[in-house]
């Protein structure tokens, strides 16, 4: 009984070391991750990064000196390297099962990092256009130009083009007129130069053009391109206006917009 008594006395001796190594490596980890994520917070706040990229990778940075100071303090006591090859043959197996998970999960984060577009952003992908509501890990959530809510995984947002309106400060805009043969060209081409340029956020750098480009059915068929300020106006906007700016020039120079003429002939019994 002694003699078992003593062996058990000797192995909590023997244990107690490194059990209190163990227990300094954890908590050196955890005011470790505390300090440098913090730090970390920090530089992205004061670079002005965006709050869910903040978020992201100080969350990442902080659990990822926690599980290495998690494995260090274990191998005090018994060999981790079969555990974490057991854990990695478990993991590979699991994420064979869920490649698409994780896949909108891996793009998620590069969304975030590179911020193609921010949430209240209008964007074009993968055959949608509308605002952004959501950039999630797993998925983007968009309000679509005719008002349906759309929910798209994160690896068919990435693998495909993405056009941002928000950002586009200037736009070029097309309107394409038809004019009667029996029109001037170039007193119609520079009263629809006039004509654009009261409209509202007009920018007059590009300068506008007037391009003839068809000998149509009934007309001769022009396309104006201007563009526009869309911190002022958007694309919808400037398009209604350079309608009804350009009309009332033509009207104004007795320019004739003509109806398709169709000639029909009838043959007698």
């Amino acid at each position: 009984m002694d003699t078992y008594l003593n062996d058990w006395v000797a192995a909590i001796l023997a244990f107690l070391p490194n059990l209190l190594v163990a227990v300094l490596i954890f908590l050196g980890s955890l005011y470790l991750a505390k300090l440098l994520s913090g730090l970390l917070r920090k530089v992205l706040q004061q670079r002005r990064a965006d709050a869910e990229v903040t978020l992201l990778l100080t969350q990442l940075t902080r659990w990822s000196i926690i599980v290495v100071g998690i494995i260090t303090a274990l191998q005090r006591f018994f060999d981790v390297t079969a555990f974490l090859a057991g854990l990695g043959i478990l993991g590979f197996t699991v994420g064979f099962a869920m490649q698409d998970i994780m896949q909108n999960f891996v793009a998620g984060i590069i969304l975030l990092i590179q911020q193609p577009f921010n949430v209240g952003d209008a964007i074009d992908v993968a055959d949608y256009g509308g605002t952004v509501l959501a950039i999630n890990l797993r998925t983007t959530e968009m309000r679509t130009w005719d008002g349906r809510i759309v929910i798209i995984p994160n690896a068919d947002v990435l693998a495909n083009a993405i056009i941002n309106y928000t950002r586009a400060e200037r736009r070029r805009v097309e309107l394409s007129v038809g004019i009667g043969y029996g029109s001037d060209p170039e007193a119609t081409r520079q009263a629809v130069l006039q004509a654009v340029t009261s409209i509202p956020g007009y920018l007059a750098d590009p300068a506008p053009k007037v391009v003839f480009h068809t000998f149509g059915e009934s007309s001769i068929d022009l396309t104006v391109y201007f563009w526009v300020d869309t911190t002022k106006t958007d694309v919808f906007s400037a398009k209604d206006a350079a309608l009804t700016h350009i009309k009332a020039a033509l009207d104004k120079q007795g320019v004739d917009i003509p109806y398709p003429i169709r000639t029909i002939y009838m043959q007698k019994g």
